[in-house]
């Protein structure tokens, strides 16, 4: 009976409310911080390109797989393939995706800590100077171990206030406005990054493929970006689609919500390769590129430390939304048997990845020497969970869902509440069964230089 009730009690109340949370959980870093820098890194328009592909034809059947299997099993990311496939080894897919969240949280933390910081700081008007190093000011900031960790320990705490609450009345209902008018900000940010002088060698940079600034880590990096953005490879988006109702079309939803990943993904490239180059900055200066060109475009606008504060606070709680997805798949699989509160696990698993993040925050400061292949903590953990476990969770995904789960199933869940989606499905079987696996080990085989 308690079962029952959790169930009732996690359900979406709409279409629109699953789309604009599973958006929220896929717009965040991935989109507004890590995919600006990265595709500044790996030589600007060819990559997004890349990007582009990757994300539709490999990133959108992997989000409608993992709908599939949320809603096909009403159950949360490891109990959902217990139910699917009882007696089997295929759970540890599930498990999987609990430790990666647990790694991505630990330095996704650490970048939620630093927007939380700089959202205080603009809120007091100390962003925003005549004469500023945006530079200087970033490095300031995460070269300061007490600064870093206040930011890690105040967005660990907000993640865990809200995921102990009951995460999806709240998120679904704030979604609503507040994602909208992540588009409105963006889109004037754009506008305003546009328009100053020297933006279309930005434009160029970021719109005219190169294909000569591609190199074998460039690809992997847009495969792996592809996932990073959508939330798909560690299962997250199974337990959010578990508390789907029937009545939902899940490839309209996931194709709303890629729609509108790749929109957000054009924006921020928009946003902030014309102002790289109009300020003269450095398009592969890495992590820190939001933060250093945020401040300089919007200082050049009327009333510019009052939007810059407004689009802060709302990128902080994209990022909060994203965050409460990966908090969530964790509570939901260590309270799944009802033994435990969702409270009490909750405050266990925040105090455990804040420690666990500690050494990532420190990565630019008191760590700052201390390397893992050649990489700071802080990117090796990044690399790792973006570049290697992330893929690997899509390939086991897809091989579960063509090969193990049941074939009745799944094409009932795809063409539920949507009866144009008939005529999709053999192509998105395809994808699944031939493109989405074999892409992923060629571009894993031709990283190792085995397939050139």
């Amino acid at each position: 009976m308690g079962e029952k009730v959790e169930q009732r009690k996690e359900q979406w109340s709409s279409k629109l409310g699953f789309i604009m949370s599973s958006a929220g959980a896929a717009i965040g870093l991935g989109a507004i911080w890590k995919f600006p820098y990265v595709t500044g890194m790996s030589g600007g328009g060819a990559f997004f390109l890349l990007f582009v592909i990757f994300t539709v034809l490999i990133g959108l059947p992997m989000l409608i797989s993992e709908f599939i299997i949320g809603r096909g099993s009403g159950r949360e990311a490891i109990n959902a393939y217990k139910k699917l496939a009882p007696a089997s080894a295929w759970p540890w897919i599930g498990k999987l995706g609990v430790a990666g969240c647990f790694l991505l949280l630990s330095f996704y933390s650490v970048v939620g800590g630093w927007v939380f910081v700089y959202s205080g700081l603009s809120i007091g008007g100390k962003i925003i100077s005549e004469g500023a190093s945006y530079s200087d000011q970033f490095g300031s900031v995460v070269g300061s171990p007490i600064t870093t960790l206040i930011g890690l320990f105040l967005f660990t705490i907000i993640n865990i206030l809200v995921v102990s609450s009951g995460v999806q009345n709240g998120i679904e209902k704030a979604n609503k406005y507040m994602m909208p008018l992540l588009f409105v900000f963006f889109i004037i940010l754009v506008i305003r990054s546009l328009t100053l002088p020297g933006a279309m060698e930005g434009v160029s940079f970021f719109l005219k493929p190169d294909f000569s600034s591609i190199t074998r880590e460039s690809v992997l990096y847009a495969l792996g970006q592809s996932f990073f953005s959508l939330a798909v490879g560690f299962s997250c988006m199974v337990t959010y689609s578990s508390y789907l109702k029937k009545d939902v079309s899940l490839t309209s939803s996931a194709s709303s919500v890629v729609g509108m990943n790749l929109f957000v993904s054009l924006l921020a490239g928009l946003a902030i390769f014309p102002a790289v180059f109009a300020f003269g900055q450095e398009p592969a200066a890495g992590p820190e590129l939001l933060f250093m060109v945020l401040p300089a475009v919007f200082s050049q606008l009327p009333l510019g430390q009052v939007f810059l504060a407004l689009f802060l606070i709302l990128f902080l709680f994209a990022t909060l939304t994203s965050s409460f997805s990966l908090y969530e798949i964790i509570v939901a699989a260590m309270t799944a048997s009802g033994k435990r509160t969702r409270r009490s696990v909750t405050w266990l698993i925040g105090a455990v990845v804040f420690i666990a993040a500690i050494p990532s925050a420190l990565s630019s400061s008191t760590l700052s020497e201390f390397l893992l292949f050649d990489k700071s903590i802080f990117d090796a953990t990044d690399y790792l969970v973006s570049n290697i476990l992330l893929p690997a969770g899509c390939l086991l995904i897809a091989l579960f869902i063509v090969h193990k789960m049941d074939q009745v199933l799944v094409r009932d869940e795809f063409t539920l509440y949507n009866t144009q989606s008939k005529g999709f499905y053999p192509l998105w079987h395809f994808l699944m069964k031939w493109v989405v696996p074999l892409t992923i080990i060629v571009v894993f085989l031709n990283t190792l230089g085995i397939v050139k």
